[in-house]
């Protein structure tokens, strides 16, 4: 049997993940995912009132708090053919825009780029160097050599001083960095800017729905209410305030993150041909224009892709039977059915049954249950969600911006289209899915403007509102694009509350197992795909693939009974 080696837990990402890998001298020849706290959130929903289960599903992440809400309510209003106002869309395309931006910004500053910038090295970067090179990149304000000479003073402070704190324990000097120590310490000042950056792009959300974390959320609408001449109601000011945060977000974007990512990008050019595994991807689209019973109005189109072939766009439905379907064949779980059969999630079952090894342990036993995500599978295939899925879609439908800005990135690191299809592409799709959405975000907000304008304030309809008006039996799906990738959540209510609620995450499409017919997931196809580690020891290539997907495994993961206790605990000693 081949060597394997075992990263758990994978750090800088949401939730807990195992990686093993099983090794042919210094290359990867096969990888197994596994996330390792139990998921279970559809249990607590069942019997509870639909119109609080959008304030539940947001605790099933802190991170992705708006998008589980915004799907929970989405599942309801489909469920019960239940209409929102023009206002509330665009209120819920803001406030969803801005988790893209706030997301995928810190997402590459400070959860992935650390796999490709050598913090130490900064430290014999010379500042007017640096700063000329910033310059060379962009006209951001915040690249003078004073500046710079400031940033490396503060982090020459915290290595003296033995406190390397967010930068600790990690594996500086690996022969796989590449860049030199200006571009590390341009990145690693940016990375400082992006945490004061991130605190004012979040009021956003507070504007909308009164706090960050957990925005709040209606079924039927928004809960703010637009008068302009009430403080207590969304007022000029507080529009004031949406379109500085958007020109703030949209300075970031153009002039930091878009110009880092690809002078980064450009000196690790050979991650242009690993780390794809599937070829396929899939979408669900979102951001309407009319409404979510009107696909054709949605920005990021719907559909899926196969085997790499830009050309067909296959159409999805989410409440076809024979379409999305999850497997338990190597997760922790039972089904009725047995654990080959698959579940369209209407049907779906959450059912617990843990037979993998006793902590410690050396090594999960892959070829039998190893993981607590289970295996979506779309027409049976493994399928790749998030920002190169949406960007993959949007440019093989046509999406001008999409070809443009793929067009010119291409020509600057002078790749091939097939790198988009990588670790590599992967990323640099998450920047460009940020530029075109911060660029959209401003047309919404003009749209909600001239509503206003010609006297439409109108956030919330009242309709069916009263569960005497619900039919006895009724089914629905709350779709979504999250910055993660296609997210859903399935709901069955009857005589009035929740019968049966299932979740299906971006994380647990990337990251789940294999199924019945041994199919990998997207994570373990993409370890899969020319990976050659440097040492064994120091896996800095496994983080680079696995941080691409930008993992979110609390959102797959987790368990309570319906009083909030806690069934189960696993020790890891």
């Amino acid at each position: 049997m081949s060597d394997r080696i075992v990263v758990d837990p994978i750090t800088r990402i949401e939730g807990h993940l195992r990686i093993e890998a099983e090794m042919d001298g210094n290359k990867i020849k096969s990888a197994y995912s596994s996330g390792t706290m139990v998921r279970g959130i559809e249990v607590i929903m069942q019997g509870r009132d639909p119109r609080d289960a959008w304030a539940f599903a947001q605790r099933i992440c802190g991170v992705c708090t708006l998008v589980h809400g915004l799907a929970s309510i989405r599942s309801v209003e489909n469920a019960l053919d239940y209409k929102v106002p023009k206002n509330a869309d665009l209120i819920r395309n803001l406030m969803n825009g801005a988790q893209y931006i706030h997301d995928h910004v810190m997402h590459f500053y400070h959860l992935h780029a650390l796999d490709w910038v050598d913090v130490v090295s900064a430290l014999s970067a010379d500042p007017k160097a640096t700063s000329e090179l910033a310059q060379s990149l962009s006209n951001y304000p915040k690249s003078s050599p004073g500046y710079f000479a400031d940033m490396k003073k503060k982090l020459k402070g915290f290595v003296e001083a033995g406190q390397l704190g967010i930068f600790a324990k990690a594996y500086w000097g690996h022969p796989a960095y590449k860049l030199p120590p200006e571009a590390n310490l341009m990145a690693v000042s940016h990375y400082l800017e992006a945490l004061s950056w991130q605190r004012d792009v979040a009021r956003l959300h507070t504007i909308f729905g009164g706090k960050n974390p957990h925005p709040n959320f209606v079924v039927g609408g928004v809960p703010c209410a637009i008068d302009l001449n009430s403080d207590s109601a969304i007022n000029m000011k507080k529009l004031s305030q949406v379109q500085d945060i958007i020109k703030q977000m949209m300075t970031f974007v153009d002039q930091v993150y878009v110009p880092d990512t690809l002078a980064i990008a450009s000196f690790y050019k050979d991650w242009g041909s690993r780390g794809e595994g599937l070829g396929n991807f899939l979408t669900y689209g979102d951001f309407p224009s009319n409404g979510m019973d009107d696909p054709s109005g949605f920005m990021i189109p719907s559909g899926a892709i196969l085997n790499r072939d830009l050309s067909t766009i296959h159409d999805v439905d989410m409440n076809a039977a024979d379409e999305i379907k999850e497997y338990v064949s190597h997760s922790w779980y039972d089904y009725e059915g047995g654990k080959n059969a698959g579940l369209h999630p209407y049907d779906g079952e959450t059912k617990l049954n843990y037979t993998g090894p006793k902590p410690p342990y050396k090594h999960l036993d892959v070829d039998q249950s190893y993981s607590w995500l289970k295996s979506p599978r779309w027409k049976g295939h493994a399928m790749e969600v998030g920002p190169l899925a949406r960007v993959l879609m949007l440019y093989a439908s046509g999406h001008e911006q999409t070809k443009e800005l793929v067009g010119m990135t291409l020509n600057k690191l002078d790749v091939p289209v097939e790198a988009l299809f990588s670790t590599l592409g992967r990323t640099a799709a998450r920047t460009l899915e940020t530029k075109i959405i911060a660029d959209a975000m401003q047309g919404w907000y003009n749209d909600l403007i001239t509503n206003i304008k010609v006297g439409d304030t109108k956030t919330f309809n009242e309709v069916l509102w009263e569960p005497s008006s619900w039919p006895k039996q009724a089914q629905g799906v709350g779709f979504m694009e999250a910055p993660r990738g296609g997210l859903a959540h399935w709901i069955v209510i009857e005589d009035e509350i929740i019968k049966n609620y299932q979740a299906v995450v971006p994380s647990t499409w990337n990251a789940g197992p294999r199924d019945d017919k041994g199919q990998p997931g997207a994570y373990e196809a993409a370890l899969a795909d020319n990976h050659v580690l440097h040492d064994p020891k120091q896996p800095l290539e496994v983080l680079r693939t696995i941080h691409s997907f930008d993992p979110c495994l609390a959102c797959a993961v987790h368990l309570t009974d319906p009083d909030g206790n806690e069934l189960i605990k696993v020790k890891v000693q």
